[in-house]
This record gives structure tokens, C-alpha cells and sequence, in this order.
């Protein structure tokens, strides 16, 4: 009772009354802060790890001892090991594409229709065009941002260069195809809409020399004026591909999932590089970000937690004479101490509920107000070149929300000490001498 009296403001107590409001306004931001930037940069990470994953294996596999010949009958072997979701092949490659009037790197992919299916966030994130006949289309996907660099759209003409082309007796030519485009998709991170550019697994294959022409068997040797027609009646085509890509159930179990990959009698050997190998400085980044920006952003919390312990000594020289008179009623030192931490106490409580709603109601919509403000200035707010993703996201954990409530009340309790102590320690005979 006598701790919610000295929060009540009263005219001649006005002044230490709006410290105490400034300091729970300043509890409230500390902690609405942190939770938003701390939401931010989970949904940053889980975003980029879905995006990512979602287009890349859990483990890329790279033959070795022979050619990726036997890769069908690899890709049902590996998707029958225990904890594999499933497993594409495909050929890759890295070519100059040129659109109109203007020209840049790409990755290109070779899939077929079946692995392209198993790619659910590619295979749903077609805008324009789609994937039926895929195979027969001789056609090529792209990003919709790569389709903007090169000046094209669904239907127009794309030429690829390859520098490592036909051998002459001049040296190495260039390899230059066309292909029209056929699907235009959207994944929403700029990595992989600006420079991947997928086609049909044949033709990919024959554009990347991914094939070998040998004798039937049976076949003796063929007359040497045999004719062309003959020639490639005798010979069969045996296509090959680049590497495969294996998802697994839970993409933390990498070290398990490498031993039970490697040590299955039924696949043939492979050399498995894993997510994390491949992003460890990428996310490793994100981590020392993450706990630098919640050190960094505690301090705003800590701030406020001194305005509480300046308030509070404030408030305990203001209430000098009160101390006294209750101590010569017969309050004893705790219960001095008791009141005046109750006051700072509540002080944080409130200013940290404050937050945690305010903050909680920012990371929900985080993105349309960062929308509205770049629109209202005119100014770009997280650009997409810069950040990868396209939109800002958000995924607020409770336990980090859990930890934010904890340190300010911790903080808040904790600067309370002092000055709950200070007014304990009044002498009533000494603070009413002049009364």
C-alpha cells in the first residue's frame, strides 16, 4: 500500500514522478527492442535456411572412381537408407547467358521432370509459364530477377555461351545455344532468382558433353567406310551427370547421416559434402551477430534499470521524513527496504509487460510497416540485394522472449537494491532533527 502511494504522483512529487514514467518508457523500448530484433534475425536465419534447403541437399554427393553413369539406380539405393527423405540427380554447369543487349554468369541445371517435383519450393514457385512436358520442352526455367537483368520474357529467346566448346585445330571454340523460356519462378531470395537457370536433364546433358559414345555389345569392329547411319547404329549413348543431392529427415543429424551414407554396402562411393560445411561461415556470421546485437541491445535495459535506481534514490531523499516517522512507529529495516523495492520493482514490471506487448505487436508486422515506411520516405528499407530475401521476416521464439522478460526484471530488481538499502539505513532521529 504504501509502495503504490509513492508511485502516485502528487503536484509537489510531480518531478519524480515523470522520472519514474520515463524510466518504465525506457524498460519498455529496451525490451520491445530486443524482442524485435532478435525475431528478425531468427526469421532472417530460418528463412534463408528454408530457401536454402529447400533448393540444396542436406549432403551433395560427387562420384568418384568412375563417371556418374549409374546415377538412377544410386538415387533409389540412397532413398532407401533410413532417415533419407529423398534424393535428385542433375547436371551443372557455368555458362554466360545473353539476353537483350545485355549479358551475365548463371549456374545452369539440368533436372528432369521426376527430381524437379521432389523440389517443392522450386516446383510451386513458377509465376509465369509451368513445368508440363518438361522434358520434351527444350526449354529453360529462370529466376524472375535474372529475367529482368537479361531484358526477357515467357517465350523470348536466351543464348548460352560456353567457353569450353568444340576442339579445332585453332584451339577450343565457344559452344552457343538458344533456348526459349518456358517458366519464369519466383523463390524469393536474390541468390537464387538472379543467377540459377534450370533445363530439361537430355538436353543439359548433351549441351555439357555429359555423355559417352560406346560400341554395342556384341559389336566387332566396324568397316571403315561404314556409314554414318551405320555408325550410329552402333553405338549407344551413355549419359552421366554431375553430382546428387540428398535430403535427409532431420537436418541437424548430419554427422550420423554421413556414417550411415558412406557405410551403406548398396551405394557405390561418393564424396558427401553437408550444409553446414558448405555455409559454415555464412551461418557461423548469423550466430556472432545474433548474441553481439542481444549484448548490445541488452544495454538499453540496463540503462533504464539505472533511471530506476536514480528515481528510487530520489524518491528516498524526497521521503526522508516518512522513513523516519515509520521507523519510529516501529517499521523495521527490512520492511523500509521491502517498500522502496517493491517501488522500482514495479516500476520494471510494467514497463517490461509494456514492452513485451509493444514488441510482440512490431515482430507480428514486421514486414507491412517496413513496407509503409519505405514507402512513406521513399526509402529502401532493407534492400533485397543486400539482405538475399525479398521481404523482411520474423519468427519470434518464446524462450528468447522468456529470457528478455527475465533479464529486464532480473535488472530491474537488481538496481532497486541499492537505494532500498540507502533508505534502510535512515536514522529517524538524525531525518527529523529539523523537521
Amino acid at each position: 500500500m504504501v509502495a503504490g502511494r509513492y508511485l502516485r504522483a502528487r503536484r509537489k512529487e510531480a518531478f519524480i514522478s515523470v522520472i519514474a514514467s520515463l524510466t518504465m518508457v525506457g524498460v519498455a523500448i529496451g525490451v520491445a527492442t530486443l524482442i524485435v530484433v532478435m525475431s528478425v534475425m531468427n526469421g532472417f536465419r530460418a528463412e534463408l535456411l528454408t530457401k536454402i534447403l529447400g533448393l540444396n541437399g542436406h549432403f551433395t554427393a560427387f562420384p568418384i572412381e568412375r563417371e556418374f553413369t549409374d546415377y538412377k539406380e544410386t538415387i533409389a539405393a540412397l532413398e532407401q537408407i533410413d532417415g533419407v527423405s529423398f534424393a535428385v540427380y542433375f547436371v551443372e554447369g557455368q555458362v554466360l547467358a545473353s539476353g537483350r543487349g545485355s549479358s551475365t554468369g548463371v549456374t545452369v541445371r539440368g533436372m528432369d521432370a521426376a527430381n524437379l517435383e521432389k523440389l517443392e519450393l522450386l516446383y510451386d514457385s513458377a509465376e509465369q509459364g509451368g513445368w508440363d512436358e518438361w522434358d520434351t520442352s527444350n526449354g529453360v526455367a529462370i529466376g524472375y530477377r535474372l529475367a529482368q537483368t537479361l531484358g526477357v520474357s515467357l517465350g523470348d529467346q536466351v543464348q548460352i555461351i560456353n567457353p569450353d566448346g568444340a576442339m579445332t585445330p585453332f584451339g577450343s571454340t565457344p559452344q552457343i545455344r538458344s533456348y526459349p523460356v518456358n517458366v519464369i519462378f519466383d523463390l524469393g531470395m536474390v541468390e537464387f532468382d538472379s543467377f540459377f537457370m534450370y533445363m530439361p536433364l537430355e538436353p543439359a546433358q548433351t549441351y555439357f558433353k555429359k555423355f559417352e559414345e560406346v560400341l554395342k555389345p556384341g559389336m566387332g569392329p566396324l568397316d571403315p567406310l561404314a556409314s554414318d547411319a551405320e555408325i550410329d547404329a552402333a553405338y549407344e549413348r551413355i549419359n552421366q551427370v554431375s553430382a546428387a543431392e540428398i535430403f535427409i529427415d532431420d537436418p541437424d543429424n548430419v554427422t550420423e547421416m554421413r556414417q550411415r551414407l558412406q557405410s551403406d554396402p548398396s551405394t557405390r562411393p561418393l564424396v558427401l559434402t553437408d550444409w553446414q560445411q558448405r555455409n559454415e561461415t555464412f551461418f557461423s556470421a548469423l550466430q556472432v551477430e545474433r548474441v553481439v546485437m542481444f549484448t548490445i541491445l541488452s544495454m538499453i535495459i540496463l540503462v533504464a534499470a539505472f533511471n530506476i535506481i536514480s528515481s528510487l534514490i530520489m524518491l528516498v531523499k524526497d521521503k526522508s521524513s516518512d522513513i523516519a516517522v515509520l521507523r519510529t512507529m516501529g517499521a523495521t529495516r527490512g520492511a523500509i527496504m521491502r517498500i522502496f523495492s517493491i517501488t522500482g520493482t514495479t516500476i520494471g514490471v510494467i514497463g517490461t509487460l509494456t514492452g513485451v506487448v509493444l514488441g510482440l505487436i512490431v515482430a507480428a508486422n514486421a514486414e507491412p510497416l517496413r513496407a509503409f515506411i519505405s514507402n512513406t520516405l521513399g526509402v529502401a528499407i532493407f534492400p533485397p540485394e543486400v539482405f538475399f530475401l525479398s521481404s523482411l521476416p520474423s519468427k519470434t521464439d518464446p524462450v528468447e522472449v522468456a529470457v528478455v522478460v527475465g533479464l529486464a526484471l532480473g535488472l530491474s530488481f537488481l538496481a532497486t537494491l541499492y537505494p532500498a538499502w540507502r533508505a534502510a539505513q535512515y536514522d529517524p532521529v538524525e531525518a527529523l532533527r529539523y523537521e
